[in-house]
């Protein structure tokens, strides 16, 4: 068994989480985001660069993808030596590079995958290449523990328009619960920001279970990196909530936690005068 199949011995043991994704130079989203998100939650931090990006909370100015080649050296050369006890999955680009995680995480035997699967950011512009769709469900999506699509992503990903209500949610998270492994412990995390209403209701579902994570909506436009900061907040906790559905559960519901404090306590920054960042150390930092 790799050294990344290893796990924290006990419950004060800190764990050791990757992100690969993109970089967002304003620090909202990506691998910025994620260390932050996963620094706040108690996880030390790793990062392989899978895209780079000209950004701001505004828009997308353009994207750069390294070569892929650099890409498996980079996840070689960190699993070769760092006992990784989580990995989460965001911006990859394109299908060569959703590709070749694919492969390597398979050859490392990553553990706790959590698959943000980015595709627009929010600003409107496109982050992932309309071939590596199919790369995701064929590749990736056999590595994943837990995808957290929100709606129009799985309208994408299921090749159907994205559900219009909390019913259509129940049989899209059925659906794509379908594209993961069918034989182990797999998970969906659907998240249902984008209904109208002044509820948002996530459904979490592993094929058996379907549990209804509901909060309440908070008016801000300090959203940026509101996804990749949830699915990095879950892959920091997983490894601490470890043992089955419960732990899972657990995980999800404090990451979601956390992530609404970050968004009620975002107007206390002032980045950007577009889509600014959630607050992640809005548990740290005392309030402006």
């Amino acid at each position: 068994m790799s050294q990344s199949a290893a796990h924290p011995s006990s419950s004060s043991s800190i764990p050791n989480v990757l992100t690969i994704a993109g970089v967002d130079p304003s620090g909202g989203a990506g691998v910025l985001a994620d260390l932050k998100a996963f620094s706040a939650l108690g996880a030390y931090g790793c990062g392989v660069i899978a895209a780079l990006t000209a950004q701001n909370t505004q828009g997308v100015a353009g994207v750069h993808v390294p070569p892929t080649d650099f890409l498996r050296l980079q996840i070689d050369t960190l699993f070769a030596d760092v006992a990784l006890h989580a990995t989460k999955i965001g911006m990859l680009g394109s299908a060569e590079v959703t590709a070749a995680v694919a492969e390597r995480l398979a050859h490392w035997q990553a553990r706790n995958v959590v698959l943000d699967p980015v595709m627009v950011a929010k600003s409107g512009d496109a982050l992932l290449a309309k071939n590596a769709i199919a790369a995701m469900r064929e590749a990736l999506f056999p590595q994943s523990f837990l995808i957290t699509p929100n709606l129009p992503e799985a309208g994408v990903l299921l090749e159907q328009r994205a559900p219009e209500t909390v019913k259509e949610m129940y049989r899209a998270a059925e659906r794509l619960r379908e594209l993961l492994p069918l034989s182990s412990e797999r998970w969906v995390l659907l998240k249902g920001g984008h209904l109208p209403g002044n509820e948002v209701t996530d459904l979490l579902f592993d094929g058996d279970r379907m549990i209804e994570l509901p909060s309440p909506r908070i008016e801000t436009r300090n959203t940026h990196g509101t996804g990749c900061s949830l699915s990095s907040a879950i892959a920091a906790l997983l490894p601490r909530h470890e043992g089955g559905f419960r732990g899972v559960e657990a995980a999800v519901r404090q990451a979601r936690q956390w992530l609404l404090g970050a968004i009620a306590r975002s107007g206390e920054l002032g980045v950007g005068s577009g889509h600014g960042p959630v607050h992640h150390f809005h548990a740290m930092w005392r309030a402006a």
